[in-house]
């Protein structure tokens, strides 16, 4: 394979995982989270489960771009 059919390759990939995470997040927005927040309304009423939720969701993000660079 040439070096620019490997570089086309990879920005697909990355570009089919962002609309494939796009599309879960969306869904989990839509339909999940609504659920989740009648089945739990203490634990995602109070501030600091939704802060703790977005770090967490930041960490795994944060370690796959590390993970995917290496």
């Amino acid at each position: 394979m040439g070096h620019r059919s490997k570089v086309a390759l990879t920005l697909f990939a990355i570009g089919l995982t962002g609309f494939i995470l796009g599309a879960v997040a969306n869904i989990i927005y839509s339909k999940a989270l609504p659920i989740l927040i009648e089945v739990f309304p203490q634990i995602f009423s109070s501030e600091w489960a939704a802060w703790g939720l977005v770090g967490a969701i930041l960490a795994i993000v944060c370690c796959l771009i590390y993970a995917y660079l290496l």
